[in-house]
């Protein structure tokens, strides 16, 4: 019987997304981690010289945070906008249309994949940066750390699930990641403070999400953060991204309901 949810639906498409990505988890999990470990590599040896300090942490720890939830964001959203669009390309995309599943719970589902493997990748990292010399991860706000990785990362599942419907090929995944996903990363003050930008560069920062999501996530460690210079600054952070998948949800449930590329 199917009542209100079906519970068993949901389950198995999100056990179906999780091991599909876990099949391959030296692409989908270590390969990306050893990449971001590589970002911390060069950075640290190119600007992390002489005792250099950001925040009041070495250079090491300040940008250790921002890579974690940079890898956790990138691969969110490799995820979710691989799925409908293998689907579309291989002709099997009726497997994700036929099951009674709603709308909702079919969003629900690969969301949450998405973010398990963003979950999976963030691991990987933090354990890899506790052995790094001079990276140094103690949990200031633990609630900041659980809030904005897990915003972070529906944010970019939400994002990667609209790519997946309006892209028709790869090329077209690959446009996103590349002219979209990957500047506003690396520019939303991963490895620098916007304080050190003239002031025109710094509103454009703030306009970025990332940088909400990468600066709340080190105030998680660090208990400091350039978005404001109260703990207030850091909760409206908070509230707006959560407000923000909130309409990034509901839009990608619009388009769901509609059939967009789907259906039609």
């Amino acid at each position: 019987m199917i009542h209100r949810i079906n519970r068993l639906g949901l389950w198995t498409l999100y056990m179906k997304e999780v091991r599909r990505f876990f099949k391959v988890q030296t692409q989908t999990i270590w390969a990306p981690a050893v990449t971001t470990l590589l970002f911390l590599v060069i950075f640290t040896v190119a600007l992390g010289r002489e005792g250099r300090m950001v925040l009041g942490v070495n250079f090491a720890t300040f940008v250790a945070p921002g890579l974690i939830v940079m890898g956790m964001m990138q691969n969110a959203f490799a995820n979710a906008s691989f799925s409908f669009l293998a689907g579309k390309i291989q002709g099997t995309i009726i497997d994700y249309l036929m099951p009674p599943l709603s709308e909702g719970e079919l969003m629900l589902a690969m969301t949450a994949a998405a973010v398990t493997r963003a979950l999976l990748v963030g691991l990987a990292l933090y354990a890899a940066m506790l052995l790094w010399p001079d990276v140094h991860l103690t949990m200031a706000h633990p609630w900041a750390v659980a809030w904005f990785g897990l915003m972070g990362s529906i944010m970019l599942a939400l994002v990667g699930l609209m790519t997946s419907l309006w892209a028709e090929k790869f090329d077209h995944n690959a446009a996103v990641t590349n002219f979209v996903i990957a500047p506003l990363s690396l520019l939303s003050g991963t490895f620098y403070v916007i304080d050190n930008l003239a002031p025109m560069f710094q509103t454009i920062s703030r306009l970025n999400p990332f940088f909400y999501v990468i600066s709340g996530f080190r105030f998680g460690f660090l208990g400091q953060s350039d978005i404001g210079d109260t703990n207030m600054a850091v909760l409206n952070g908070a509230i707006g991204l959560g407000v923000l998948n909130v309409v990034l949800a509901l839009v990608l449930y619009r388009l769901l309901r509609s059939g967009w590329k789907l259906k039609s």
